[in-house]
């Protein structure tokens, strides 16, 4: 394999633990515009991740209203409702976002190898930055290099959509191929594929937030359906990874 030129990192589960609480905090929310519209259903903080993890709430709306046709949303609709979990999603990430265990250490190893770094994330930017910048992570970020589906791009997209890699990877001036990333959810290694960058598929949050065995399933899920090349289960396995890859030690 070639040397890589850059390291591009997912944000929510991968390099903070956010989902769950971003989760948590549109819950409310989609409740609310589901009432709003007359729509007999609700959703918790867990029902709403075992459906749409890696989705931001844009997408998730937008894919609410595929899956119910008499909830539609017209487009300042929509814009009001994702400014409004903007909002509520930022003010609890700031106060309560921690990182995945053993994400500083491996910042600190690339940064001193020389790698270039970038986060590439489908969640809205203030969000991303409010983790970031709650778990001491934004120093070793160039704030223009952390990108957004949500807000980076015109119009929004979200992951599996690959638009966001493709338009990171142009503004850095990089090939994809060149590239490696770490993506913890389908939506978001479906995006790097793709994309045709290479993704370790990092499914330790699952251990930690809800068990073995929904580890392994999302390892299986992740190398089988999304090709991710490696499966990572703690960050500490993440330099041997970076070291094997670029010694060819994975099958193109």
């Amino acid at each position: 394999m070639p040397p890589i030129k850059y390291v591009l990192l997912d944000c929510d589960n991968t390099l903070c633990q956010s989902e769950r609480l971003a989760f948590e905090a549109c819950a409310d929310l989609t409740n609310k515009v589901l009432a709003e519209k007359g729509i007999n259903k609700s959703y918790t903080a867990e029902s709403l991740l075992e459906d749409f993890v890696g989705f931001n709430f844009r997408g998730m709306l937008l894919e609410l209203q595929k899956r119910n046709p008499e909830f539609q949303l017209s487009s300042s609709e929509l814009d009001t409702w994702v400014d409004k979990e903007v909002g509520a999603v930022t003010a609890k990430l700031s106060e309560k976002a921690t990182e995945c265990p053993g994400v500083t250490e491996n910042m600190e190893w690339l940064k001193g190898k020389g790698y270039p770094m970038s986060v590439v994330s489908t969640s809205a930017k203030p969000r991303v930055v409010a983790s970031l910048k709650k778990c001491n992570l934004m120093r070793f970020f160039v704030d223009e290099h952390v990108y957004s589906a949500a807000t980076s791009l015109d119009p929004p997209s979200s992951k599996p959509d690959p638009k966001i890699y493709n338009f990171a990877c142009e503004q850095l001036g990089v090939d994809n191929k060149d590239c490696i990333t770490v993506e913890d959810s389908k939506s978001g290694a479906t995006a790097a594929m793709r994309a045709g960058i290479p993704c370790i598929a990092y499914v330790g949050i699952y251990g930690i937030e809800e068990g073995k065995e929904k580890e392994d399933a999302m390892a299986k899920l992740l190398t089988e359906q999304t090709k991710c090349f490696a499966v990572m289960r703690d960050w500490k396995e993440f330099q041997g990874i970076v070291k094997k890859y670029e010694e060819g030690g994975y099958a193109s």
